[in-house]
């Protein structure tokens, strides 16, 4: 059964738990469909990790919006128990996207891409809760991958190395702001008198250890929950973002869309 073959062609990872595949292949081809082309579709570019400081990437953003397009919306659901028609529990269990089905199928998609690694906790409780009611028949969650995580280091002196910054200040001008902590940090390791670096070792060391660290979510975290049975036994479809997907060349036309994006958030909060 080919369900996803485009994706591990293109470096994802694909792992489905307790059945998962049979049920997307056979019963929602058309959601397995509509997943591999919006995740096909996703790119970040370099300088939106780097203005972001490791926050939700636009890029994640955009996916969550072609989602959205195809109908896999924000859902809560809310489960009562109740006794002669009179509530006495209610439980709430709000999901990022949400693909109904006829028949009341449903299935649930999280995108955990830089959050603390607990959450995959709460979703895959989640899930567990929401498919032993019968609201969900698989869960899905998607993260960094092995190479993303891995290789974040390498990515980001990459763009050091091709922009050639050496300090913080030509940082500035990608919209990357340290907070004084970073900043000592980063300046103590150059100056020292011992086993002194450079500023771009400095930089991407201090920068992905803080941001995309191992407390953060990403694939062997995940992969360390489900081994030990946390969400089981709902179906589950874990899908890993590769190093891939992290595109250069884009400049400052990158920065516009983060620019406006922060503009409308700040818009927001003072409505």
């Amino acid at each position: 059964m080919k369900v996803f073959e485009r994706l591990l062609e293109r470096g994802f990872q694909v792992e489905f738990q307790s059945h998962a595949k049979a049920i997307l292949g056979v019963d929602f081809p058309a959601a397995a469909e509509e997943l591999e082309t919006a995740l096909l579709s996703t790119t970040i570019p370099i300088e939106e990790i780097i203005a972001g400081g490791g926050g939700e990437s636009r890029g994640t953003q955009r996916l969550r919006r072609a989602l959205a397009a195809l109908g896999w919306l924000k859902t809560t659901f809310t489960i009562e128990k109740r006794i002669n028609g009179v509530p006495r529990e209610s439980q709430s269990h709000e999901v990022d996207h949400v693909r109904d089905f006829d028949g009341g199928q449903r299935i649930a998609l999280e995108i955990e891409w830089n959050n603390k690694d607990p959450f995959y906790d709460r979703d895959l409780e989640n899930y567990k809760r929401l498919h032993a009611d019968g609201a969900i028949s698989v869960g899905v969650i998607v993260t960094r991958g092995t190479s993303l995580h891995g290789n974040m280091r390498a990515l980001v002196r990459r763009f050091l190395d091709e922009r050639g910054i050496d300090d913080l200040a030509a940082l500035a001008e990608w919209g990357y702001q340290p907070t004084p902590r970073q900043k000592v940090a980063i300046e103590q390791r150059i100056v020292r008198a011992r086993s002194a670096i450079t500023f771009r070792d400095a930089f991407v060391d201090k920068f992905v250890s803080d941001k995309f660290g191992e407390a953060t979510t990403h694939w062997r975290k995940l992969d360390d929950r489900v081994r030990r049975g946390v969400g089981n036994p709902c179906p589950l479809l874990l899908i890993g973002l590769p190093d891939s997907i992290v595109t250069f060349g884009e400049g400052k036309a990158a920065l516009e869309e983060v620019e406006a994006a922060e503009a409308e958030a700040e818009a927001r909060a003072g409505a």
